[in-house]
């Protein structure tokens, strides 16, 4: 390798290649950084889709004031580049003039803080290009077996996805995965004929808290009841205003995170049949934005073997008081036997800095705080959740593993997050419809393939 210090002396507009066309140079670099130990056809190449607050930290021109300021995603990539697994980084956005803004961003929090950090990364449209379809430039420089990672604005992810799949590309979509139950379809049976891996980042489900919740209602009978419910603060309506209410809502972006968790939970034991949504306004509608500020889904579920029923209650909302946590996170599971409380927010870990406010941190998520000088982040979920996809990426292309054989629950696969795509796609509808129930239809591979309103 390198060493850092030659790494670290190269000038900021070096540290991201912006390109337009595959860059040669930039990927004979990256090459001779390889290990010799390492055979450099083993590593992944990853296209970053998405500039925003999870993928670099950066938002509205500077770093994002959440839990999340330097990023999650590129912080991640050039992790598992420093460790071998990755070679070529690319990053993909609509508005190339935010890029010296990033570039200069990401070095400030992540070069300047851990050693060993190689951040050159191929950037797409260029510095004086502002392009929507930029991602259709860039996944034209990769190939067969390389990785697209897409953290966009909810109404994209369908097309951009479907894009890498058609180009043989892994995909890795945060959630929702896509906006209705056709499109999940859709891209499902796409990714078959492709022969790629494609799933949803829900890194909840790597929380160890939420997995051994998961594993304990395995044996608490019959589904019974849920109440779940996350939050942020109201000033993240800025953060998102450039679609909030536009084009996805805050059930989509955050009562995601709690439906998924049930319908991972729940495989085997209930499926949803019915669900009705209801909702509070006014805060957002003051600062402009025609959305609304909490969103309530009331779902009906079927315990499989019983045909006994069960009710789960996911509110989401955006709207709520600063507060020692950027996230709210919490639930209550009952089974005919048992129960299980979790408060994702309360770790029993606080921090008091002068000069800024009180909060209660959670490192489970992500440890940013270096250890001698090294990211030491990597058992943290938010890590694990990339990492995991990725080695399960490198495993289909050595052929070691297939793709199909990763339904089994240990990546939340295309083909097994069906159940809550069509969650919040009926949620969605039934707020539309003055909170009419929405029933969701299912085929005789016990899968959803439709929704209808409910006819009383």
């Amino acid at each position: 390798n390198f060493p850092h210090t030659i790494i670290f002396s190269l000038p900021v507009p070096q540290l991201f290649q912006q390109t337009h066309t595959p860059n040669p140079k930039a990927a004979s670099q990256i090459k001779a950084m390889s290990t010799t130990t390492t055979n450099e056809q083993t590593k992944l190449n990853v296209l970053m889709v998405g500039t925003g607050e999870y993928t670099t930290g950066y938002v509205g021109g500077k770093g994002a004031d959440s839990d999340k300021s330097a990023g999650v995603v590129a912080l991640t990539m050039f992790d598992l580049r420093r460790r071998n697994k990755v070679s070529r980084v690319g990053m993909v956005g609509v508005n190339g003039t935010k890029f010296p803004g990033i570039r200069n961003h990401m070095q400030k929090c992540i070069g300047d803080v851990y050693d060993d950090m190689d951040l050159r990364c191929d950037t797409y449209p260029s510095d004086e290009s502002v392009d929507p379809k930029a991602y259709l430039t860039a996944i034209e420089t990769y190939k067969r077996g390389d990785v697209a990672v897409i953290f966009t604005p909810d109404d994209t992810h369908y097309e951009i996805a479907l894009a890498c799949i058609q180009k043989g590309l892994h995909v890795m979509v945060t959630k929702p995965i896509c906006q209705t139950l056709k499109e999940h379809l859709s891209l499902s049976a796409e990714a078959k004929k492709a022969g790629v891996l494609v799933g949803v980042e829900v890194h909840k489900r790597l929380d160890p808290f939420y997995a051994d919740a998961r594993d304990r209602a395995a044996g608490l009978g019959d589904f019974q009841y849920l109440y779940a419910y996350m939050s942020q603060p109201k000033h993240q309506l800025e953060t998102f205003k450039a679609w909030a209410g536009k084009s996805s809502d805050i059930s989509y972006y955050l009562n995601s995170h709690h439906v998924d968790w049930s319908e991972w939970t729940l495989e085997g034991i209930a499926r949803p049949v019915r669900v009705t949504s209801t909702s509070s306004t006014g805060v957002a509608k003051n600062k402009g934005m025609d959305t609304e500020d909490s969103i309530t889904l009331t779902v009906q579920w079927e315990n499989l073997k019983t045909k006994n029923l069960g009710c789960a209650v996911y509110t989401s909302s955006w709207v709520a008081p600063k507060a020692d946590v950027h996230s709210q996170q919490r639930f209550f599971y009952m089974g005919s036997t048992g129960e299980v409380t979790v408060d994702q927010a309360h770790r029993g870990c606080t921090v008091a800095v002068d000069n800024q406010s009180f909060a209660s941190v959670n490192p489970l998520f992500m440890k940013y705080t270096p250890t001698n000088g090294k990211f030491s982040g990597q058992q943290s979920y938010g890590v694990r959740s990339f990492e995991n996809f990725m080695d399960a990426c490198s495993e289909v292309n050595a052929g070691r593993k297939s793709v199909g054989e990763y339904n089994d629950g240990s990546i939340a696969s295309v083909d097994t997050t069906l159940k809550g795509t069509a969650i919040l796609e009926a949620g969605r509808r039934s707020l539309d419809a003055d909170g009419q129930p929405m029933d969701i239809v299912y085929g005789e591979d016990s899968e959803p393939t439709g929704i209808e309103p409910h006819v009383f």
